[in-house]
């Protein structure tokens, strides 16, 4: 039987160590790459060819407007003409599924990474990270957090501020933290 990799178990919610050469090796293209893109604005001659280094399958009318940051970039999947503004934190660990049309407003942040509960494990470089998607033609409003695992479907609204713990149905309009239903 084949070993699974630390990247592959990364990919699929195991407990993985990121201190592993593989995950840190792409923990450090993605630094470095981001560190670039972000002496930089949309209109850079440039940009589409560093955030299409970084986030392999970008669709031309996707735009991401740095500042930015993600841990790995190739584990982020756009839909055509999304809209991710100023300040927006990828941790990437798991896939992060955006649909399209979205529209991200700034500072908000996509947590896929989870630490073990247990203290003595917490002491060890190694995590758990679960997927995040957001449906088509949603909105974010600025500083929305999305916690491990979440899914937010289509269509849906979700107020400034709001700390997303649990999926959130089609057609939703919620707000707060954590973010609650409202429509």
């Amino acid at each position: 039987m084949e070993k699974i990799t630390e990247f592959e178990k990364m990919r699929s919610e195991q407990m993985y160590y990121f201190s592993d050469p593989e995950v840190a090796a792409d923990i450090k293209k993605a630094n470095l790459l981001c560190a670039r893109l972000n002496t930089m604005t949309v209109f850079d001659d440039d940009y589409r060819e560093v955030i299409r280094e970084l986030i392999p399958d970008i669709p031309d009318s996707a735009t991401i407007t740095p500042p930015f940051h993600c841990d790995h970039g190739n584990g982020i999947l756009l839909g055509e003409d999304t809209f991710i503004n100023y300040g927006c934190v990828m941790l990437d660990g798991a896939y992060i599924h955006i649909g399209k049309n979205v529209k991200i407003g700034p500072h908000c942040q996509f947590y896929t990474p989870s630490h073990p509960k247990d203290f003595f494990e917490r002491r060890e470089p190694k995590e758990t990270s679960y997927p995040i998607s957001i449906g088509d033609d949603t909105w974010l409003g600025g500083g929305v957090i999305v916690c491990p695992g979440v899914k937010i479907g289509a269509r849906c609204v979700i107020g400034a501020g709001a700390v997303v713990v649990h999926d959130i149905p089609d057609d939703s309009i919620a707000v707060g933290n954590p973010a609650q239903v409202k429509v």
